[in-house]
């Protein structure tokens, strides 16, 4: 039997979608094998090719459509779900880009809109996600970009939000905010990435219709254990994109092209799916 590697986040949305595939609650004609990583990390594991199914950034997305195709399930899009910009006091959009800046990655969507929202913005530190809230709590940054559960945590720090970056780009654009996919290589051949992307929606009702049956999983691998906290991070990041991406490739189309014209992305004739 095929063995398949699966790159997904440890954060709740991801376990949630892939725990009926991984745990063969689904019958499928192949092994997915999962390695679970911050979405930074899968990233570059993408860019090494190393992965043949895998969460990614949609940043990052625009630089691999020459080998990885988007799928239709499994996607992270939405509206008042994008990353925000914290710090311990109030610091406007033009002081902002004076300011050492943590992000969780040069690679992540929030950097790329954080890029897009603020072109000038340079001083930058990467980190891992789970530590950038406490490294603006500490002073070591001036401000922090965070993403995941983390937006539901960031009070606890005694933080103030600057800017929410899915609220701009939803009000610059109209459309909702494309965080994250799944991401298939194309040399799997068009058959095998449809056979994956039907297995993946599979999993993910699965997942809505036994949430009890997925919550110890969820729990062992999210930064929050809080019941509250990964509820309301699974009802935010999980949707009908998710489903099925439909009419946000409208919004995944956007982002590129408008990466594309600032010249932060690579030109790509590929399409973004295999069909």
């Amino acid at each position: 039997m095929r063995i398949i590697s699966l790159g997904y986040s440890p954060c709740p949305n991801d376990t949630f979608i892939f725990y009926a595939l991984v745990h063969q609650k689904i019958k499928a004609d192949m092994v997915f094998s999962e390695i679970l990583e911050d979405v930074e990390t899968l990233n570059r594991m993408a860019f090494r090719k190393e992965l043949d199914v895998t969460k990614a950034s949609f940043h990052a997305f625009g630089h691999l459509r020459e080998d990885y195709c988007l799928l239709h399930s499994g996607s992270a899009l939405g509206r008042g779900c994008g990353p925000l910009v914290v710090a311990k006091k109030s610091i406007n959009k033009d002081e902002l880009c004076g300011k050492k800046i943590a992000i969780p990655g040069k690679m992540t969507t929030a950097y790329l809109l954080l890029k897009l929202y603020a072109p000038d913005v340079k001083n930058i530190v990467e980190m891992p996600f789970d530590r950038i809230m406490n490294a603006v709590s500490l002073g070591i940054v001036d401000a922090g970009l965070i993403i995941h559960e983390s937006r539901f945590t960031y009070p606890h720090y005694k933080l103030m939000k600057l800017a929410d970056l899915g609220e701009w780009w939803e009000e610059e654009t109209g459309l909702p905010i494309p965080l994250g996919g799944i991401f298939a290589k194309r040399d799997l051949g068009a058959g095998l990435i449809r056979e994956i992307d039907l297995l993946i929606r599979k999993s993910l009702e699965y997942a809505f219709q036994n949430r009890d049956i997925t919550r110890e999983y969820i729990k062992q691998h999210a930064q929050e254990l809080d019941d509250d906290v990964i509820n309301r991070h699974i009802n935010l990041y999980v949707n009908d994109f998710t489903l099925d991406i439909g009419e946000g490739i409208k919004a995944v189309d956007k982002l590129i092209k408008t990466a594309e014209e600032m010249n932060l992305f690579p030109h790509s004739d590929k399409p973004l799916f295999v069909d």
